[in-house]
């Protein structure tokens, strides 16, 4: 009897690669500098030039995209567990 090779997707980002990610919170006056820093224990090299930063119409929440330079899907797992931890962060897509 053939064995049957289990099917494996190809993967869907190749890295290393520049990933955006949305982090949306309360606004607060250091949401921003919080993420950079959370962010940088795993990126180093992340800066705040690598956010771009937008209000909601009302102006309760406010919403950064973040452009990380990630090296690995484990990598942006992490930046990604790191970020909807923290309490000042609503969500991260």
């Amino acid at each position: 009897m053939r064995e049957i090779e289990p099917h494996t997707a190809p993967p869907l980002i190749d890295f290393p690669c520049t990933f955006p990610i949305k982090v949306m919170g309360e606004t607060h006056d250091e949401f921003s500098t919080t993420m950079v820093t959370v962010i940088q224990t795993l990126v180093p090299t992340f800066t705040a030039d690598h956010v771009e930063m937008r209000a909601s119409s009302a102006g309760k929440y406010i919403s950064l995209t973040c452009s990380v330079y990630v090296t690995s899907q484990a990598q942006l797992d992490d930046v990604y567990r790191l970020l909807t931890t923290h309490p000042l962060v609503k969500f991260a897509l």
